[in-house]
């Protein structure tokens, strides 16, 4: 019966399919929430529609077929025709685990913001449902154009949540978020109109859709300046060394809620981005900027932890943990081979449940204290220690401590790194020890020693509420960390298939004039 069911998911026999609803879902309650004014009826239809897309993502999972890199639960619909832009969504081994990631966060949020928000908290919840379709929307877009259109409208839902209900700083860190972003994108939307034109000129039919984009060659210069186009539209993002000055502001003055998107999948934008875009469709420029690539993955390693030791702030040292953690990131996906870039995508949702739990820590912590100086702190142990439970498995999590989801990601990472070049990625074995550094010593510094504050003496511990959402990361962290096969086989073909082109335009730069033809058209075939 599961399989039957399958095949009507991923056929799309129910009609509209449940792709589509997983994105939209929540955009149809925000809507519905302007003309709801009652607190609690805002509460229930907010944490409804979370819950809803969540669980619809998670039939994704259930039925999502392995062994394949096609795409799955397809939806492809003539929009604006003469301009060969299509609503095409869908998703593969890579994705489908991001969709599931940005659900599962967008419940856990809304959870935590049923306290805490005194201020135009309707607005603060659509803010919260906009923001999740959108992202779920870029991850499952197969249309460039619809792709750039959900990166452009996510920024609002962000802006406004920084500015409005964030610190006192928010009005300097929304704005530069915008800024960075948008100056990055504005080079991304170049890079994808040299695609669409270059399609156009070798089949005569325009088109924005990735997979007509994949069987038209490019020729080296192109790939050269696309990819060129695409890593400031996607470096920015990340953010990648040295364009991740905007991230630390945006993360301190943001609201919890804020933060756990940002850090949580917000991030994982730029990183996909690079995944879905930048290695299969330009396999040859990916290859020449490989070193180049690696080595600011390994400067942003040891550069965000040596910063992360120096920071007071427990916000600004997470969002600076986060910098190291995602360099891991790009140094895997750039090791172009399976063990790296798997490594690379399974520390993308390693890392948006480990960083989003230290910030929901923080949150809990702040709403009780309203202070994130670690001077304020020590010896919290004994007054909260279900609280100092979850947290030390959480930060055990975030410093890739074996049997947790970190040591997965960050192992394969180094193993893929070894494999492409030893010395490029002997250096971030530095960043694995400066991570146990930080986050350990802000653990030592917060939760124990002497309890001699005597504003802590008041502390209440978690309530249900906040052990639930504890809980739920918990279960993740250590289900993927003792058994992560089942996540590594669902994106393997799909990795197998970006490998393939990069080893296929390898070899051709390798072989004969007369094998190129027949490797060229290997590389053009579509998944």
């Amino acid at each position: 019966m599961l399989s039957t069911l399958g095949e009507i998911f991923a056929k799309d026999q129910l009609g509209f399919s449940v792709l589509s609803f997983t994105i939209f879902i929540p955009l149809l309650v925000a809507v519905l929430l302007v003309f709801v004014n009652d607190e609690k009826q805002i509460k229930k239809f907010g944490l409804l529609a979370t819950l809803t897309s969540f669980l619809l993502s998670t039939l994704l999972l259930i039925f999502f077929r392995e062994g394949t890199p096609d795409m799955q639960f397809v939806e492809r619909l003539d929009w604006i025709a003469p301009l060969g832009i299509t609503y095409h969504v869908g998703v593969d081994g890579v994705s489908v685990l991001l969709v599931v990631l940005t659900t599962f966060l967008s419940v856990l949020t809304l959870l935590f913001s049923w306290k805490g928000i005194d201020h135009y908290f309707k607005e603060y919840v659509i803010c919260l449902l906009v923001l999740e379709t959108t992202v779920i929307g870029v991850f499952c877009a197969l249309d460039l154009f619809l792709f750039f259109l959900l990166w452009e409208i996510m920024l609002l839902p962000m802006y406004f949540l920084i500015k409005t209900w964030g610190g006192a700083r928010r009005n300097y860190a929304s704005l530069k978020f915008v800024l960075y972003t948008l100056l990055g994108s504005v080079m991304m939307l170049v890079g994808f109109v040299i695609l669409y034109l270059n399609h156009q000129s070798a089949t005569g039919i325009y088109s924005f859709d990735l997979l007509d984009l994949f069987k038209v060659p490019l020729t080296s210069e192109k790939q050269i300046w696309v990819f060129t186009l695409l890593f400031f539209g996607f470096a920015f993002k990340v953010p990648m060394f040295p364009f991740h000055t905007w991230l630390p502001d945006a993360h301190v003055e943001a609201p919890t809620t804020g933060s756990v998107l940002l850090a949580g999948v917000l991030l994982k934008m730029g990183t996909y981005g690079f995944v879905r875009f930048s290695l299969p469709l330009l396999p040859e420029a990916s290859t020449y900027f490989v070193p180049l690539m690696s080595i600011l993955g390994v400067i942003g390693i040891i550069y965000g932890a040596l910063l992360a030791l120096a920071q007071n702030d427990i916000k600004k040292l997470i969002a600076y943990s986060s910098i190291s953690h995602l360099g891991f990131v790009i140094l895997g996906i750039f090791a172009l081979n399976s063990e790296g870039i798997q490594g690379g995508i399974i520390q993308m949702i390693n890392h948006g449940i480990s960083t989003s739990g230290l910030f929901f820590i923080v949150g809990f912590l702040y709403n009780r204290r309203h202070t994130r100086d670690i001077k304020e702190y020590g010896g919290l142990a004994k007054q909260v220690p279900i609280l100092a439970g979850f947290y030390l498995v959480i930060s055990l999590s975030s410093l890739a401590f074996p049997g947790t989801n970190g040591f997965v990601g960050e192992l394969l990472i180094l193993i893929g790194a070894m494999k492409s070049n030893l010395y490029i990625a002997a250096p971030a074995f530095i960043g694995v020890l400066l991570a146990g550094a930080y986050l350990l010593w802000l653990y030592q510094r917060t939760m124990m020693g002497e309890l001699n504050n005597p504003e802590n003496k008041k502390l209440l511990d978690l309530d249900r509420i906040e052990i639930g959402i504890c809980t739920a990361l918990v279960v993740v962290i250590l289900w993927m960390g003792i058994y992560p096969f089942p996540f590594l086989r669902m994106m393997d073909s799909s990795v197998t298939f970006i490998t393939d082109r990069v080893a296929a335009t390898q070899k051709m730069a390798e072989s004969p004039k007369n094998d190129t033809l027949l490797i060229q058209s290997k590389i053009n075939q579509s998944p």
